[in-house]
C-alpha cells in the first residue's frame, strides 16, 4: 500500500508542474500580446500610476523603477510602488493595466482591506513554514518515522497553502479595482479596457496555479506519510 501511494503521488507533482508552467506561459503570452498595443492617449505606466495614486489621495507614495520583467509590486512596509522596466516607461495597454493593478494594492492598504491584513499577519508563520517544514519532515523520517515531527512539518507546510489561498482575494480585488478605475475613461478608451482585463485575468491565474500546485504538494505529503503510518 505504501509503495503504491508513494509512486502514485508523483502524479500530483506532474499535475502541479503542468498547471504552473501553463499559467506562466499564459500570463507572458497575454502581456506580450497586449504590450504591442500602445494606448491612444500615450500615457506611460508610471504616469498612469501617479494619476491613480493622486486621485486616491496617496500623493505620498513614491513610484520606483525596478529591474526585471513583470516584477511589479507594492510594498506596504515603506509605502512604495515598484514598477518593472517593462511597465514604468511603456505606454502600452498592458503596462497601464499592470500599473493600475499595483495601485489597487496601494488603495487596499489605504482602506485596510481585511484579506490584505490577514496575508500580512501570516508572513512570519509562512516564512517559518517555508524554511522549516521539509527539514522537520526529513528529520522525522530519519528518526524512524517519528509521526509527531512529521505532523508538525506537514502543518507548517499547510501554512504556505493557507497563505496562497488568502492571497487570491487580495489579487482579484486589486484587479477589480484596476478595471473599475480604468473604466472611468480618464486613462484608457472604453475599447482598450477589455485588453487590460485579459492581462489581469492571466496574471491572477498565476496565483490560482500556485495555490493549486502547493495544495497538491501538501496532499502528496499526506498520502506518503499517511500510507506509511497505515
Amino acid at each position: 500500500m505504501y509503495g503504491y501511494g508513494y509512486g502514485s503521488s508523483y502524479l500530483l507533482i506532474i499535475i502541479g508542474l503542468v498547471i504552473t508552467l501553463w499559467a506562466s506561459w499564459y500570463v507572458n503570452h497575454n502581456f506580450k500580446k497586449y504590450d504591442q498595443f500602445a494606448s491612444r492617449r500615450g500615457t506611460s505606466g508610471a504616469e498612469a500610476a501617479r494619476f491613480i495614486l493622486d486621485q486616491a489621495g496617496l500623493q505620498d507614495i513614491q513610484i520606483n523603477k525596478v529591474s526585471g520583467n513583470l516584477t511589479d509590486n507594492y510594498n506596504p512596509g515603506n509605502k512604495t510602488l515598484n514598477l518593472s522596466e517593462s511597465t514604468y516607461d511603456s505606454t502600452s495597454v498592458a503596462a497601464i493595466g499592470v500599473a493600475a493593478h499595483e495601485c489597487g494594492h496601494a488603495i487596499q492598504d489605504q482602506k485596510n482591506y481585511a484579506p490584505m491584513r490577514v496575508r500580512a499577519a501570516l508572513v512570519p508563520a509562512v516564512n517559518l513554514g517555508s524554511n522549516a517544514s521539509f527539514p522537520i519532515i526529513i528529520v522525522g523520517a530519519l528518526l524512524g518515522m517519528n509521526h509527531f515531527l512529521i505532523t508538525i512539518g506537514i502543518w507548517l507546510f499547510a501554512l504556505i497553502v493557507l497563505f496562497q489561498v488568502v492571497t487570491l482575494p487580495v489579487e482579484f480585488n486589486a484587479s477589480g479595482r484596476a478595471i473599475k478605475i480604468l473604466s472611468s475613461g480618464d486613462l484608457l478608451d472604453s475599447d482598450e479596457v477589455p485588453m487590460v482585463r485579459q492581462v489581469l485575468l492571466a496574471a491572477a491565474l498565476t496565483y490560482v496555479a500556485a495555490a493549486i500546485s502547493t495544495a497538491l504538494q501538501l496532499l502528496r505529503l499526506i498520502i506518503i506519510f499517511g500510507d506509511n503510518r497505515n
